[in-house]
């Protein structure tokens, strides 16, 4: 079972060494389908899905993560796929701009709604450049959520985190609403050696459904 944490200040080790880490996450085949969901939900959930990751939300975290969200939530929900590359060409910045591109657009659309962003392995380093964690504050073209959007932001979770194995945190201002899910073992997230468990947080996705349902 993972290791969860509220997200306390960290440190910077190396770009290289965020690198190294995404790259030796584990590979999956892409997704085959595509899905929108429509209107003005009271709480819209963005997904940064992993490297390669099959499902429209992601089968290892997104999707079953929604529908447990959509069972616990007293309110409606929507969701959102970041529409990046999630691939070995680790274009973080594509998937930062398109998930702040989206909440500009949501907000503007749906003035009441608030988000939960989630983020698995390399789509939680898409949710840290979008949040402004320095260490992937140098990537090209990432695009920085602005205070406005980042009040409306409920809770944010990720999984296999490599900013958390290189030691790096989510901004201030955001640590009450992040929680943090490694997996005992996880190379990419923390120190183990596992690569299997890189892909063993269906166990940690209740405590994530009911971190989020806490804070909305």
């Amino acid at each position: 079972m993972g290791d969860r944490k509220v997200l306390l200040p960290g440190k910077w080790r190396t770009a290289r060494g965020l690198a190294i880490m995404l790259t030796i996450a584990t590979v999956f085949v892409p997704p085959a389908r595509a899905h929108a969901d429509e209107g003005c939900a009271a709480v819209d959930v963005v997904v940064a899905r992993g490297t390669g990751e099959p499902g429209w939300l992601g089968v290892e975290i997104g999707d079953p993560l929604y529908g447990m969200l959509q069972d616990r939530l007293p309110v409606s929900t929507s969701s959102y796929r970041v529409n990046y590359p999630a691939d070995y060409s680790f274009d973080v910045g594509a998937g930062s701009a398109d998930l702040v591109g989206h909440l500009a657009a949501a907000a503007a659309a749906c003035p009441g709604q608030e988000f939960v962003l989630i983020g698995y392995s390399q789509g939680a380093a898409v949710v840290h450049a979008a949040l402004g964690t320095g260490v992937v504050s140098w990537y090209p073209g990432r695009v920085q959520l602005p205070d406005y959007l980042g009040e409306r932001v409920a809770a944010v979770l990720l999984f296999g985190d490599p900013m958390r194995g290189l030691g790096w945190n989510v901004p201030g201002a955001y640590q009450f609403r992040t929680g943090d899910w490694c997996t005992r073992g996880d190379p990419i997230c923390g120190s183990g050696v596992d690569a299997n468990a890189h892909v063993a947080y269906g166990s940690d996705l209740v405590d994530a459904a009911n971190f989020a349902a806490d804070r909305i």
